[in-house]
């Protein structure tokens, strides 16, 4: 019970978080991110009288249902309880923060919180922001086996059932309503004052953000990944990095009969993963048994099995 109420309360705070960086950063200079939010904002532009949340409610509900139906019924009421809840906050938090209902419609930066946060001057740093914010919002509701809806929702469709990378595929279909930005809010379709002063550089910024998105999801749900791959080669029997390896660290490692294709000698190769703090202890090591030793350290994309990470089940998301 106390593990399911932790998971709950923190999809509460990833909504919190990105809705906030939506109302705070990206609203209000028609920054396009992709997703249902960003084809809410192109049509809030068409449609003033209607809140970027509503939208968002008008996209999500078809695509909760094929959440519920494709992706399996737990996963189903959580997404549920974050794409109802997202929308929601961020129509409050946009009436909190802007002081007349036209304001509201117009998004007017220079009267949120009374013009203390407006970043007409500096949209690079309203994107960064923004994309920073959405993008730890995003993952915490991720890593909590939920989503937001919307871009979620086909990125992990397109995952479980195209076999596209869950960061991958979110940044196709977040291409595809940037294009639609650039369509009303730069070229100025429906809108004869944007037309006269277009602000096509704003699909840009969305670029920009949408990458940035994509990066921060990926490290919330994977982590830094900064495990090393070590391959070390001797002609001798290495007792002190074994040692090393049982004891100082508490790991253990593969040794692999080899020889040397030249000599034919048979050499002893061990094949090792640690963190990236621990290559400096174990290089340290291997130059203490055996200075003529043939090392090789490399990345290691992903590590699973006893001590790192669990093999993921088919249905867990994997962005990268």
């Amino acid at each position: 019970m106390k593990k399911t109420l932790c998971s709950w309360l923190n999809i509460l705070m990833g909504c919190i978080i990105l809705a906030a960086g939506f109302v705070f950063f990206i609203n209000p200079y028609n920054i396009v991110p992709g997703g249902v939010y960003g084809a809410s904002i192109v049509l809030h532009n068409l449609f003033p009288s209607i809140q970027v949340g509503t939208f968002g409610y008008m996209f999500d509900i078809p695509l909760l249902i094929l959440s519920v139906i494709l992706l399996g019924a737990k996963l189903g009421s959580r997404t549920i309880a974050a794409a109802m809840t997202t929308p929601f906050l961020m129509n409050m938090m946009s009436r909190m923060v802007y002081p007349t209902e036209e304001a509201l419609q117009a998004l007017d930066p220079s009267q949120l919180i009374g013009g203390s946060m407006n970043l007409s001057d500096h949209l690079m740093l309203a994107c960064i922001m923004g994309a920073t914010l959405i993008g730890i919002g995003t993952g915490i509701v991720i890593r909590n086996q939920a989503t937001t809806g919307g871009s979620d929702i086909v990125g992990m469709l397109l995952q479980k059932y195209c076999h596209i990378r869950f960061s991958r595929a979110i940044m196709l279909v977040d291409g595809t309503v940037v294009c639609f930005g650039l369509l009303v809010i730069g070229f100025g379709i429906g809108s004869a004052e944007d037309y006269i002063q277009p602000s096509w550089h704003l699909s840009f910024y969305s670029l920009i953000t949408i990458f940035i998105i994509s990066r921060v999801i990926a490290y919330m749900i994977n982590g830094s990944k900064n495990d090393k791959l070590i391959f070390v080669i001797s002609d001798k029997k290495m007792t002190e990095l074994h040692s090393y390896i049982l004891k100082d660290l508490d790991r253990t490692a593969t040794c692999i009969k080899s020889s040397g294709l030249y000599t034919g000698k048979e050499k002893e190769m061990i094949f090792l993963v640690v963190s990236y703090k621990e290559v400096a202890g174990v290089k340290h090591t291997i130059k203490a048994a055996d200075p003529k030793a043939f090392v090789v350290v490399t990345d290691a994309y992903d590590t699973f099995g006893e001590g790192w990470k669990q093999l993921p089940s088919p249905n867990e998301i994997d962005p990268e």
